[in-house]
């Protein structure tokens, strides 16, 4: 049995405890202060915050958000050699960070990143009962007559795959890949700060 077009998801972790306490501090300072924010959430019925469509400077807004960046640079580099990518000249550069607040019954329907290579997140608050994130078998639209699989079949076998993220955890994966967040069963935030790699000269 030859196994071919992997679909390859990476799951590291930021061990920076200083780091990790800044991030989720700044995280909060920019809910606060994000009026414009808030307002495209509430339009667009997005249930809890995020900085996505309103703010594109976190990092010179917050140190954290420059030194994640630095700590996501490596990850990526190690990203592109897994997937044995030549990139000749051209570099990967982070080109989009944004902040996600979730609280009980937030979630985030599926969906890809256009006009990617890489995305990802990274986990700072964490609690039980928080979303888990799906990824989806990019194959699905093509499996017409296939038949179900078995129940305890192994995770390369499945259409769906769950991660439960912890805080720390950085998860990255390719941006055509479509991906939601569950639905969370918690009052607590869940904090995170997702990101876009873009292949640039």
């Amino acid at each position: 049995m030859t196994s071919l077009f992997p679909t390859l998801i990476q799951q590291t972790a930021l061990t920076d405890s200083n780091l990790l306490a800044e991030l989720e501090a700044a995280c909060w300072m920019i809910e606060d202060g994000d009026t414009a924010g808030h307002d495209w959430c509430e339009r667009e019925g997005y249930p809890g915050y995020t900085s996505y469509a309103s703010l594109d400077d976190l990092p010179e807004r917050a140190p954290a958000f420059a030194d994640l960046i630095a700590v996501l640079d490596q990850h990526a580099a190690s990203f592109a050699q897994q997937h044995h990518w030549d990139l000749g000249t051209a570099r990967l550069k982070c080109d989009s960070l944004w902040v996600n607040i979730l609280g009980e019954g937030g979630h985030h329907s599926g969906h890809i990143h256009p006009n990617s290579v890489i995305s990802g997140t990274c986990y700072v608050s964490v609690p039980d009962g928080a979303g888990r994130i799906k990824f989806e078998d990019p194959r699905l639209a093509m499996l017409m007559a296939a038949p179900q699989i078995k129940s305890g079949a192994p995770p390369i076998a499945q259409r769906f795959h769950y991660v439960s993220p912890q805080v720390g955890d950085v998860l990255m994966w390719e941006s055509w890949l479509r991906h939601e967040v569950m639905t969370s069963q918690t009052e607590d935030a869940r904090v995170s700060v997702s990101f876009n790699y873009a292949l640039v000269d």
